[in-house]
């Protein structure tokens, strides 16, 4: 049996309570041709448990590899590089605590099949956790004016990126195997550091023109981060880190 071209990265930690719908949502996927890569992350739950009973019963391949230095970043660039060393051309990531749509999978092959090299998706609140009307309209508001922001902000404009800027969520990316290691990949550092989509979008803008923003790649996302530090505190977390909490492991909302 071959080994599929496309690889699903999922960075995981402590997500045991979370990572069941994660994967029952790849279960559902339109195109099952892919390959499963989990990255458990120093857990101290039962996340690889869980994981383990899914890949027993899965229709596609499931590895569960790890990866014990802490960091969303770190753990994706140990998953990508895993599924591209074991025969991936073509990556996909989400996280553990989000549910892609049912044509997430065919979409993002669509588009990489079709010349993209990098394919950032959309982000809307999970409806399972019934979102009010700010957190399915005004917040999301912000972030996108935040983006439209982002492309005049000096560091988003030097002359060597080749593409322009885009919002872009770590949740919901997909791109080629060898832009991956051509840019270099994810930073490997502590989330509490740095914004390791951003950097990898701006790592990649230097190295190709082939980056598109895609409305219809899908992903829903928790809003258990904005519910527990406010609207405020998250707009700041995500524009270059400018709120933290006072306590590092507070990064790690459960």
């Amino acid at each position: 049996m071959s080994t599929p071209s496309l690889a699903v990265i999922v960075p995981a930690f402590n997500e045991a309570g979370s990572i069941g719908d994660t994967l029952a949502a790849l279960a559902a996927q339109s195109d099952t041709g892919f390959r499963l890569v989990v990255v458990d992350n120093a857990s101290t739950d039962d996340t690889a448990l869980v994981v383990s009973r899914f890949a027993a019963t899965s229709r596609f391949p499931v590895e569960l590899v790890t990866e014990p230095s802490p960091g969303a970043g770190t753990a994706a660039d140990t998953g990508f590089r895993h599924a591209i060393a074991t025969g991936a051309t073509m990556l996909a990531r989400t996280d553990a605590d989000c549910r892609p749509a049912v044509d997430w999978v065919a979409t993002a092959r669509a588009y990489l099949e079709s010349g993209a090299d990098m394919v950032c998706g959309r982000s809307v609140p999970r409806r399972d956790e019934q979102p009010s009307w700010m957190e399915r309209v005004v917040f999301p508001g912000a972030v996108r004016l935040a983006a439209v922001y982002g492309r005049y902000r000096r560091a988003h404009r030097d002359p060597a990126f080749r593409t322009p800027y885009v919002l872009v969520h770590g949740h919901n990316l997909a791109m080629t195997a060898w832009l991956y290691l051509s840019c270099g990949g994810t930073e490997r550092e502590p989330l509490e550091s740095g914004a390791e989509d951003v950097t990898l979008l701006n790592r990649a803008r230097r190295h190709t023109d082939r980056i598109v923003r895609a409305e219809d790649l899908v992903v829903e996302s928790s809003l258990r981060r904005l519910r527990a530090w406010g609207p405020k505190r998250t707009l700041l977390w995500h524009w270059d880190r400018r709120w933290r909490p006072p306590a590092a492991a507070a990064v790690h909302i459960r």
